[in-house]
């Protein structure tokens, strides 16, 4: 969400449509050996002593100035509803990755803390309707696009907070650590994860039936904006055709409202030059605009993971991620427990699938999405000290696993059991009744 490009820049030449392929393909795959990963990790702003009352503007005005004199080496940015975004730089390794965030989420803890204000770890707002914070060109446009759809969009703009997980593209060779076969695992394997770490059930303080509810609402804005492409065993000409025909969301202007075109895809806005001809910098401005579950931009950037609780919990996303895909043996592991699982997206996009909806709604209460994680933690615990993996985040790895993993629970399920009560029966009861 904190895609930033700037406006209108100088005038450059249009570009065709042939030129939009070739750049989409050399820009948005770029392989190698995988070997450079980060983590972008984002907080809903909150008072910890007051947690249902929403924090005023002037006090998030006044506590993001603040932030902005702190030495960081993550990119701190601020979402549309004021959620907070650390973007960690490329790391060498997962420890290095893990260090740097640390060290600068304690940075802004504390000085969030001089302010009453606190990090909160959820997939979703439970108790507070859309409330637009910025109020730029880019994000006013965004909301007039999106809500086209529905109120899904704004949701997603204002409440929502994730953990995304950046990983190398891959090989350019087949075989496990191949770009071809990273790009069909981490769009199975994303199914598993949605479910493992589902933790979004509530909006109004109401259970919404599902356990990501952040996933919901990325599902409702629609494919062409929140989609993925058909799978194909070409993955550059997948996404150059999903960029192609995908609709644009905005055509920028140096001055006043942005124009939001209805219906327009970025080949129809090629092919007409109207209402004047796209130049290479609509073209990346077109890329931040489109949000799939799994988006290559140059790296793989895995979008599906909700907030997690805890200081520390996004570590743990983060680590089986990582494991799953940059050891061997973890990865071919991975590939075979989820192989079963693709027959049941029915060759269609996720997240809008039937696979990637039972994630959402019902986690790891899917038997088959349950025994599929449990193959893949036990594949990235065993992984883990081969990649580096220090005692405690093996160890914070293993009790995500005992809590939730093994027992068939995400963490959702502990905020609807302290919400109904814990002798209330568990939602898994009802899986697909």
């Amino acid at each position: 969400m904190s895609d930033s490009v700037s406006g209108c820049t100088e005038p450059r030449p249009a570009v065709t449509e042939a030129e939009v392929e070739a750049l989409v393909r050399g820009i948005c795959f770029k392989t190698g050996p995988p070997r450079a990963l980060g983590v972008e990790v984002e907080w809903l702003v909150h008072d910890p002593h007051r947690p249902r009352l929403s924090v005023a503007p002037e006090r998030l005005e006044a506590a993001y100035a603040a932030l902005r004199t702190v030495p960081l080496r993550s990119a701190l940015t601020v979402e549309p509803g004021g959620q907070l975004e650390l973007s960690s730089p490329p790391a060498a390794s997962l420890m290095e990755c893990v260090g740097t965030v640390s060290a600068d989420l304690d940075a802004v803890r504390a000085a969030l803390r001089g302010h009453d204000l606190g990090l909160l770890g959820i997939g979703h707002d439970p108790w507070h309707p859309p409330r637009r914070f910025l109020h730029e060109p880019r994000y006013d446009a965004m909301e007039a696009c999106l809500d086209r759809t529905g109120p899904a969009g704004r949701a997603m703009m204002c409440t929502s907070a994730s953990v995304q997980v950046c990983l190398d593209a891959g090989y350019e060779v087949p075989g496990p650590l191949g770009h071809v076969r990273r790009w069909w695992l981490a769009h199975q394997l994303g199914a598993v994860l949605v479910a493992a770490f589902a933790n979004s059930p509530l909006a109004g303080d109401e259970p919404t039936g599902w356990l990501s509810t952040r996933q919901l609402r990325w599902t409702q804005i629609g494919p062409g904006r929140a989609g993925a492409p058909v799978l194909d065993v070409d993955p550059r000409g997948a996404w150059a055709r999903h960029v192609l025909d995908s609709p644009v969301m905005c055509v920028r202007r140096d001055g006043g409202p942005w124009d939001v075109p209805e219906g327009l895809t970025f080949r129809e806005w090629t092919r007409s030059g109207s209402p004047r001809p796209p130049t290479q910098d609509d073209l990346d401005y077109h890329l931040t605009t489109l949000f799939p579950p799994v988006r290559p931009r140059g790296h793989l950037e895995l979008r599906m993971i909700d907030a997690q609780p805890g200081d520390d919990g996004w570590i743990v996303p983060l680590a089986v991620t990582t494991a799953l895909f940059d050891d061997p043996e973890a990865t071919e592991t991975a590939y075979r427990a989820v192989k079963p699982l693709a027959e049941r997206s029915l060759a269609l996009p996720a997240p809008h699938n039937p696979l990637w909806l039972d994630a959402a709604r019902y986690g790891l209460a899917d038997p088959e999405l349950h025994e599929a994680a449990v193959v893949c933690f036990a594949a990235a615990l065993d992984a883990l000290p081969r990649l580096g993996a220090t005692t405690e985040v093996i160890n914070a790895v293993a009790a995500h696993q005992d809590r939730y993993v093994i027992r068939g629970r995400c963490p959702a399920d502990d905020l609807l059991d302290r919400l109904r009560g814990a002798d209330r029966p568990p939602h898994g009861k009802d899986f697909r009744t």
